[in-house]
């Protein structure tokens, strides 16, 4: 697991300075480019912090590095444990478990099964740890729009 050192807070940058009056001899840029638009008076500064903190989308992302781990480890687990039985154990492989069946073929068509197990676990975390995270983000992302526009 890693560690992210950012604080668990929005990060909010630090206000402006003061723009100087306007002289006529000296320009902060050139006098050609367009000055920036004063901010209207009537704006009120925010009262709530915003709802959808950082620490929420290091948790989501945590939760889908996690399910992406299950799946991709069930996976790529058998097909791996397959090869290697299939190149140090080839005695094993060659054995019959019924007649003429061997099972190292047994073994490779196990392998759809264990694919599809792989999906239905990808299907299963997503469901049960990953969309309830994002779910709640959206909504406090919704909720941060709506503050913003009755503004």
């Amino acid at each position: 697991m890693s560690y992210d050192p950012s604080p668990s807070y929005p990060y909010r940058p630090p206000d402006p300075p003061p723009s100087p009056s306007y002289d006529a001899y000296t320009y902060d840029t050139y006098p050609w480019a367009p000055q920036e638009a004063p901010e209207p008076a009537g704006r009120r500064p925010q009262r709530h912090a915003a709802l959808g903190h950082h620490s929420d989308l290091r948790v989501l992302r945590s939760a889908y590095r996690w399910q992406r781990r299950v799946a991709t480890l069930t996976a790529l687990g058998y097909f791996v444990l397959f090869l290697i039985l299939s190149a140090f154990a080839p005695s094993f492989m060659t054995s019959t478990v019924t007649d003429g069946l061997p099972l190292g073929l047994l073994l490779a068509l196990i392998q759809v099964p264990v694919t599809w197990l792989a999906i239905a676990l990808y299907e299963q975390t997503a469901r049960r740890r990953v969309d309830p995270i994002a779910d709640r983000i959206r909504k406090h992302a919704e909720l941060d729009a709506k503050r913003e526009g009755t503004r």
